[in-house]
C-alpha cells in the first residue's frame, strides 16, 4: 500500500497498515539535533539541516530521510514563521549546543549575557521577541505588554496579526503543495490564522511592537474576567479566517489531504485550562464554523492539536467537526489509550500517542521504546483511525537509537499484520 493510500485508509477508519507521520506540522516534528543524527544513522548525504520552525528549532525532513524513515506524510514549508520572516535566503548558524544548521536569512540574533535573543521580522532595531536560555534548545517568547487599562482596551489591538493571506504567500503555498503532492505522500498543510487564543501566538513574537493583551497569564485571566473582549477578538479572527480559507482553497485545491487547523492547547498534565462550559461558549462556535466551511467546500480532513488531559473536551471537539486529534498525551490524567479508543475511536482519528516523549523515548531503553510502540499500535489501530506519531515533537538530543527503535517497531507491527 502506497504512503498516501495508507494515510487515507486510516483517516477513513478502515483497517490497514499503520501510517507514520513526522515533520508534517509544527507539533509532529523533530528537533534539528535529532534530524541531523537520524540522517547520519541512515548514511544519508551529509548536509546542514534547515531550521524551518525556529521557535521550537525543528529540523526540515528532506525526501531522502522521509524515505529512509518510512514516513508517509509530506509537509508544506510554511510561508512565514513564529518570528515573522519567510523561509528563504538560508544561511549558516552555529547553535549554542555547537550544531551547524541553516536558518532563514532574517533569523537575526544577539547575545544577552549567555542567552540568545531573536527579533521579530529580523528587525534588530525592535525589542527582541524571544529568548533561548543558555541551557535550552529552543526559544521562549518574551512578554512585551504595557499595563492593561480596561477603559482603553480595544479588541482590534489583538487582531493586528490577523490579516488576509497575501498573493505572494498563496503562490508559495501552492508551489509547496504541488511539490509535496509529487512525492506520493499524504500532504498536510497549514495556512495560519486559525488559532483562536493559541497561547504560543498570544505574545505575538512575530510583531515588532504588539498591542493588546499579550501576557500569557493576563490572557488566561481575561478568558474569565474579560469574556466579552475575548469573544470580540475571536469574532474578528473568525471573519478573517473564513476569507483566508476561501483564498487558500482556490490556491491549494485537491493538492492537500489534511489541514492543520491550530495548536491551541486546553489541557495540563492533570486538568484543563478552562471549564468545558467556557470552551463551549467561546471556542466551539468558532471551531464549528471553520470545520463546517472546510467540510462543505473541500475534501480536506481537519487536524486539531491540544496537549494534556483533554478527555472532557473530546465530545465537544468531535461536535465541532474535527476529524483528527493530536498528540494524544496518554500520560496525562484521564487519557488512557484503551479507554480513549473504546469511547471515541469510531468518531475521531488519533494522530499521535505512539510513544511517550516525556520519559520513554528520551530516557528509556530501546526495548522499552519497542514495547510501548507495539502496544500503542495494537490499541489505536484497531478498526483504523490511527496515524502513528510520538506524543508531540521529538525533543532535543533524544538518543538516535531510540528514535530508530521507534520507527523499526512500527515496521515490525505492520509486517506482523501483512
Amino acid at each position: 500500500m502506497r504512503s498516501r493510500e495508507k494515510v487515507l485508509t486510516a483517516l477513513a477508519h478502515r483497517s490497514g497498515a499503520v501510517p507514520v507521520d513526522f515533520g508534517s506540522t509544527p507539533v509532529t516534528g523533530m528537533h534539528v539535533s535529532c534530524v541531523e543524527a537520524l540522517r547520519a544513522h541512515y548514511g544519508l548525504e551529509k548536509r546542514l539541516v534547515k531550521v524551518h520552525e525556529p521557535y521550537q528549532m525543528l529540523g526540515w525532513i528532506e525526501d531522502d530521510l522521509l524515505d529512509a524513515a518510512g514516513i508517509d506524510t509530506a509537509a508544506t514549508m510554511p510561508a512565514g514563521s513564529m518570528f515573522g520572516f519567510a523561509p528563504k535566503d538560508w544561511k549558516e548558524w552555529r547553535t549554542p549546543w555547537g550544531q551547524e544548521v541553516l536558518v532563514p536569512g532574517a533569523f537575526n540574533t544577539t547575545r544577552d549575557g549567555d542567552d540568545v535573543v531573536i527579533y521579530p521580522e529580523g528587525d534588530t532595531s525592535a525589542p527582541p521577541s524571544a529568548r533561548m536560555p543558555s541551557n535550552s534548545f529552543f526559544f521562549d517568547s518574551i512578554i512585551r505588554q504595557d499595563p492593561v487599562d480596561d477603559d482603553r482596551l480595544d479588541p482590534a489591538d489583538n487582531l493586528e496579526d490577523f490579516t488576509l493571506i497575501s498573493e505572494e504567500d498563496l503562490a508559495h503555498l501552492q508551489a509547496e503543495a504541488s511539490r509535496a503532492r509529487a512525492g506520493g505522500r499524504a500532504v498536510v498543510a497549514g495556512i495560519g490564522g486559525l488559532g483562536f487564543g493559541d497561547i504560543a501566538l498570544v505574545p505575538a513574537p512575530f510583531l515588532r511592537r504588539p498591542k493588546g493583551i499579550r501576557d500569557v497569564a493576563e490572557w488566561y485571566i481575561s478568558v474569565a474576567t474579560r469574556r466579552d473582549y475575548v469573544r470580540k477578538v475571536f469574532e474578528g479572527q473568525l471573519e478573517v479566517a473564513l476569507k483566508n480559507l476561501e483564498r487558500a482553497h482556490r490556491a491549494l485545491g485537491d493538492r492537500v489531504d489534511v489541514l492543520y487547523v491550530c495548536g491551541t492547547d486546553f489541557g495540563t498534565q492533570a486538568s484543563q485550562f478552562c471549564s468545558a462550559a467556557t470552551f463551549r461558549d467561546l471556542w466551539l462556535p468558532c471551531y464549528r464554523a471553520v470545520n463546517d466551511w472546510v467540510h462543505r467546500h473541500t475534501s480536506w480532513k481537519t487536524f486539531k492539536h491540544s496537549c494534556g488531559a483533554i478527555g472532557p473536551f473530546l465530545p465537544s471537539l468531535i461536535e465541532a467537526g474535527f476529524d483528527i486529534i493530536n498528540p494524544v498525551q496518554c500520560s496525562a490524567t484521564g487519557m488512557d489509550p484503551r479507554d480513549l479508543k473504546a469511547r471515541f475511536g469510531e468518531r475521531i482519528v488519533f494522530w499521535g500517542g505512539g510513544v511517550d516523549t516525556q520519559r520513554v523515548l528520551p530516557f528509556g531503553t530501546k526495548d522499552e521504546v519497542r514495547r510501548q510502540v507495539l502496544e500503542r499500535c495494537e490499541i489505536f489501530s484497531s478498526g483504523g483511525g490511527f496515524v502513528f506519531d510520538s506524543i508531540h515533537n521529538v525533543q532535543a538530543l533524544t538518543p538516535v537509537e531510540n528514535i530508530v527503535a521507534m520507527l523499526d517497531a512500527v515496521r515490525e507491527f505492520n509486517r506482523g499484520r501483512a
